[in-house]
C-alpha cells in the first residue's frame, strides 16, 4: 500500500483497526463459487489459486496469489472482485496451495476506511485501476491468442511462475491441456 500512497500514522492506525490477520492451512477453501465473496485477502505469505470450472467441468486457473518481489496486484490480492462489489454469487473458487497468512478486509471495513480516509480511497482507486488493466490483458490474451502465443507471452511476462507452480496449473492458467503444453514446449525448443 505504501508504494502507491503515503499514509500518516493516524491512517495507518485506522487501517490496522479495520482489518484482520488470518492464517489458513494448505488446502483450505477461502471462497466457493456460488457463495458471495465476503473478503479481500492481501497475501503476506503462502500461495493461493483462483479458478473457474467451465461448462465442461474443466478447471481454468484465473490467477495465482502470492507475495514476493515478482508479485503484481493480481498476485497479492485474492478476491472475486465482481462478487465482492456486487454482492452477487462468486464465479471463482479460491483455494490455498500452501499455508497462507493474509490480511483480510470485509466490505464494511473497506467502506469505513474509504469514508474516513482520502488516502485509502486513493489507494483503492489506484489498485482497482491496476487490477482492471491486468484483468483486461488476461481476457484479451485468452480470447485473441492461439495457445503457442499465449505460452510465449507467459514466458515474457511471468516466467517466475514456472518455478512456483506445477505444469498442470500452468496449463490450466493458459487454458490448455497438460499434453498440449508439453507439445508447445517441445515445438518452441525446435524452433
Amino acid at each position: 500500500m505504501s508504494q502507491d500512497v503515503v499514509l500518516d500514522d493516524a491512517t495507518k492506525k485506522l487501517v490496522e483497526e479495520n482489518c484482520r490477520l488470518v492464517k489458513f492451512a494448505e488446502g483450505k477453501r477461502l471462497l466457493e463459487a456460488g457463495n458471495v465473496c465476503q473478503y479481500i485477502y492481501f497475501i503476506i505469505e503462502g500461495e493461493c489459486i483462483s479458478y473457474f470450472i467451465d461448462f465442461k467441468g474443466k478447471t481454468i486457473t484465473w490467477f495465482f496469489h502470492f507475495n514476493s518481489p515478482a508479485s503484481t496486484t493480481k498476485n497479492i490480492f485474492a478476491v472475486d472482485y465482481r462478487s465482492f462489489l456486487s454482492r452477487q454469487p462468486a464465479t471463482l473458487t479460491i483455494d490455498t496451495l500452501l499455508p497462507v497468512t493474509a490480511i483480510r478486509f470485509s466490505a464494511d471495513e473497506l467502506k469505513k476506511l474509504v469514508g474516513e480516509s482520502p488516502a485509502v480511497e486513493r489507494w483503492l482507486r489506484l489498485l482497482t485501476e491496476k487490477a482492471f488493466i491486468q484483468v483486461y490483458d488476461r481476457i484479451n490474451t485468452l480470447l485473441t491468442l492461439p495457445a503457442p502465443d499465449r505460452y510465449k507471452r507467459f514466458l515474457e511476462e511471468e516466467p517466475y511462475l514456472l518455478n512456483m507452480f506445477s505444469n498442470y496449473l500452468i496449463a490450466t492458467y493458459l487454458n490448455v491441456t497438460p499434453q498440449s503444453l508439453s507439445r508447445i514446449r517441445k515445438q518452441l525448443k525446435h524452433d
